[in-house]
């Protein structure tokens, strides 16, 4: 199957926007909602991960496939339907120009097209979706694939931006598109800094850090440099929470008034925490998130609690 052929469904980011919603009828606050967040299905690393070969060893994967059925099932299940999913990064596990890549693409395009189609799909990038240093060819290929590498969105009055994280981890044979980037994204926070939207919140795959803003640097976060200077740009516009993956494991932490959250995946765990989802629940003062195996989800849905929060304005 091409993605020519699901275009709908994995083409909703083009022109720097996610035309699955109506701006102008996304602008005001309407009500507390929630929307669904995952990360890393990452089809191929558990069987690379087992084997002590992540480079090459990623030619089976139908744990990853029966994983993210069972959450995409898990999804369809929940009443009211989440605003939208989104799916922060590392798609599949095979890098730009490796076995398998078309294949696993394949795969989880099939996978995903059974999502509720009320249920708008929302698509990072991850460093395996554009390699750890991305080109212009292979962030065009996730473009084609995929929809656009990074875009911006509204849903009842809270502004929703995905970014490229790999921009910030090794932009050497793109730094032109990186600049373009980094002007659009200024002109998205100048939108939040000036309070015209209720909440801005932001998806990126890479987290800034894991635990602290003065953690050492690592495969998983961003340099200091780096992160600290996004950071600031973040909160001073009054960016609340930055959403990601990547670690696949479960942790963050604050920074002034931003909430760094790190999902942890819904294929392969490197630590203790399960397959699972994370429930956001975005009322007019808060952003309160939990994490579900998705077990937990796929058989009792969302608490009661959140629920509650959806009820009371």
């Amino acid at each position: 199957m091409s993605a020519a052929q699901v275009g709908g469904v994995f083409h909703r980011a083009q022109d720097r926007t996610l035309n699955a919603f109506l701006a102008e009828k996304e602008r005001e606050w309407k009500g507390p909602f929630y929307f669904i967040q995952g990360a890393d299905p990452q089809f191929g690393l558990m069987k690379a991960w087992s084997t002590g070969d992540c480079d090459h060893g990623g030619d089976e994967w139908s744990q990853e496939i029966r994983l993210t059925e069972q959450a995409v099932q898990a999804i369809n299940k929940l009443n009211p339907k989440p605003k939208f999913f989104v799916l922060c990064g590392d798609l599949i596990h095979a890098m730009p120009g490796t076995p398998w890549r078309q294949e696993q693409t394949e795969d989880l395009q099939r996978v995903l097209r059974d999502l509720d189609r009320e249920i708008p799909l929302v698509l990072v990038s991850g460093n395996h979706d554009l390699g750890n240093v991305p080109t212009a060819e292979t962030i065009e290929e996730f473009s084609r694939t995929w929809g656009d590498d990074y875009f911006s969105f509204w849903v009842g009055g809270v502004l929703f931006l995905v970014l490229n994280s790999q921009f910030w981890y090794n932009a050497s044979q793109c730094p032109a598109l990186k600049q373009a980037q980094d002007h659009w994204l200024d002109q998205q926070l100048s939108i939040a800094g000036q309070r015209k939207c209720r909440h801005a919140i932001i998806f990126q795959h890479i987290p800034l850090f894991v635990h602290s803003i003065d953690e050492e640097d690592g495969y998983f976060n961003l340099t200091k440099a780096v992160r600290k200077e996004l950071a600031d740009k973040f909160t001073g516009a009054g960016v609340r929470a930055v959403f990601s993956g990547h670690y696949h494991r479960n942790a963050g932490g604050t920074y002034q008034n931003l909430d760094m959250v790190v999902s942890s995946a819904i294929g392969c765990q490197l630590g203790k925490d399960t397959h699972g989802l994370r429930v956001v629940v975005v009322t007019a003062e808060k952003i309160i998130h939990r994490y579900y195996s998705l077990d937990e989800l796929s058989k009792k849905g969302i608490e009661d609690d959140l629920m509650e929060l959806m009820k009371k304005e």
